[in-house]
């Protein structure tokens, strides 16, 4: 990944134009040129106009060209939840190793909080967080979390 890569420059609609892409990134199936921006100025039409061409001027050497914003409203607040349970060293090893052993694939975070129940529930709880966060379960990212999501083993 190369961050601000190259100066694009094209003439379009008879004037010469500029734009320095935010991304390279160079993968196993080819360059992949990116932009940044936040949703709300993506209807801009200047943007959609430089994003326009430089999306033909990618394409046209067989490139790739994405257009990245920010996540809907609910997924960040959930990662930003979420990311208060990444930090290893705060829960106890023995608790998330009986998690990762516990048949938690379908469960509700209600169930799963309460499927230890020599455990208090709110260690079970922000223990399962910690799962979440280091990928072994997942849930439903796009709405609120609430008791009713449902784990899934990603392992």
């Amino acid at each position: 990944m190369v961050a601000q890569p190259f100066l694009l420059k094209a003439e379009v609609d008879g004037a010469v134009r500029k734009h320095i892409p935010d991304y390279l990134l160079v993968t196993d199936e080819g360059p992949v040129v990116v932009d940044v921006k936040p949703l709300h100025r993506l209807s801009k039409p200047e943007v959609a106009f430089t994003f326009g061409w430089t999306r033909e001027a990618a394409e046209a050497r067989g490139w790739k060209y994405e257009v990245w914003s920010e996540p809907p409203t609910a997924e960040l607040e959930n990662v930003r939840f979420l990311s208060g349970y990444r930090r290893d060293w705060l829960f106890d090893r023995g608790l998330v190793d009986e998690l990762r052993g516990a048949d938690l694939n379908g469960v509700s975070l209600r169930r799963a909080a309460a499927s230890l129940p020599g455990r208090p529930e709110e260690q079970v709880r922000s223990a399962v967080y910690h799962l979440l966060w280091t990928h072994e379960f997942t849930v439903d990212l796009d709405r609120p979390f609430s008791p009713a999501h449902l784990l899934r083993r990603t392992a």
